[in-house]
């Protein structure tokens, strides 16, 4: 790998975790003007989701190194990603529903109520669309819709699918920075810069996050997940594509009948594995 290659993609992590940490520390130099954005853990300990904020300025930072096109695409569909995950984070309680998953945001949908959830599945999808316009396509007309049909489901699932792991401590970040650093070492320079700046800013978030002091709450998760779609989505081999597809529809219709919780706590190399890093 030649030597602007590498530096292009460090500098591009640079960007996406120096912006994580810029917003970090404004935030906690303000603890007052957050205080709404306390959550209990599942074990009942306090948690900030004030690491969205951290996770979507770093992501949308990183996505500044793409190349211009993927870059304004990028931005878009991490944009709708952070904003749709802020109103299901702050706002939920303000609308006619609340369901949870998509079974309960349909059925209330079905009963002619709308949910911050049901809101959110309709900004991310519409941001995912609208972002994934600016990548590469190739063929005819009928194959190139397809492709972008594809690169949407991917965007849209990989936000979601990031939100479904945001459960435990450092469980999502982990996931997602190995994803991205599957792609960081590619020939495609537009799948590697948006990797880089990805992975950038999901690990500037780790300490915390491991910690358990903060997370990243739809905002972040989603945002990320965007980051990280956005990324696989930009790929040239069909194949590829077509796995990241089916991996994130699969996993999130899965997770409507299983909990990936009790999943991972009874398969020890999984547990293992999420536990890595925690106190």
């Amino acid at each position: 790998m030649k030597a602007r290659t590498v530096f292009s993609r460090a500098a591009a992590a640079g960007l996406g975790g120096a912006a994580a940490r810029i917003a970090t520390r404004i935030v906690a130099a303000y603890p007052s003007a957050f205080e709404s954005w306390t959550r209990q853990h599942s074990d009942g300990t306090p948690v900030s989701l004030t690491e969205g904020i951290a996770a979507s300025a770093g992501t949308l930072a990183g996505a500044l190194a793409a190349p211009k096109g993927a870059r304004e695409g990028a931005l878009i569909a991490i944009g709708a990603g952070s904003l749709a995950g802020y109103i299901d984070d702050h706002l939920e309680e303000r609308f006619p529903a609340q369901g949870k998953g998509l079974r309960g945001h349909i059925g209330a949908l079905r009963e002619g109520k709308i949910s911050s959830g049901a809101l959110k599945i309709l900004i991310v999808g519409t941001g995912a669309a609208a972002g994934t316009l600016f990548l590469e396509r190739s063929g005819g007309t009928v194959r190139r819709l397809v492709q972008w049909g594809s690169q949407t489901v991917l965007v849209a699932g990989s936000a979601n699918l990031m939100n479904l792991l945001d459960l435990r401590p450092g469980r999502a970040v982990k996931a997602g920075t190995a994803a991205a650093i599957a792609s960081v070492f590619s020939t495609n320079p537009v799948n590697a810069l948006l990797a880089a700046g990805t992975l950038g800013g999901g690990l500037a978030c780790l300490p915390e996050d491991l910690r358990g002091e903060t997370m990243m709450g739809d905002m972040g998760a989603n945002a990320f997940g965007a980051g990280l779609g956005m990324a696989i989505a930009s790929v040239h081999c069909p194949w590829i594509r077509w796995a990241g597809v089916i991996d994130v529809v699969g996993l999130t219709l899965l997770s409507e009948k299983v909990s990936f919780t009790k999943v991972i706590a009874e398969t020890p190399w999984l547990d293992r594995l999420d536990r890595l890093g925690r106190p």
